[in-house]
């Protein structure tokens, strides 16, 4: 299984690979991205089986990716990894077809309940 993480931050981007590994993820095979361009374009190429996306990055947004994946016909399961979760960005986040949004600080456990209804 392929696994996209994007994030601004590469220090994120290895915690959340670590998180992904303590949470009994650790053979799927792990692609970065860097910006919300990259998330979007490596999305279309590499065909992940899922996004894990943060929502503020530059170039565009991980709810604009998410969108614009929508916009062209790619069902990839979706989920954000965010520092802020208010009410708004929760319903905008699932309005636009997001199966999750896990707020930062997380844990393997926060990890396990929110993937394990997809990748079982």
């Amino acid at each position: 299984m392929k696994i996209l993480i994007a994030d601004d931050s590469r220090v994120m981007r290895q915690i959340v690979t670590r998180t992904l590994r303590q949470a009994g993820y650790e053979g799927h095979d792990l692609v970065e991205a860097c910006d919300g361009q990259e998330a979007f374009d490596k999305t279309v190429a590499e065909r992940p089986d899922l996004v894990l996306s943060d929502w503020n990055m530059p170039h565009m947004t991980g709810v604009e990716v998410l969108r614009m994946l929508r916009a062209n016909g790619n069902q990839v399961p979706f989920g954000f990894v965010t520092s802020e979760g208010t009410p708004e960005m929760r319903q905008a986040a699932e309005d636009a077809g997001a199966l999750f949004l896990v707020t930062k600080p997380f844990t393997a456990d926060t990890f396990r309940d929110a993937l394990d209804p997809i990748l079982g």
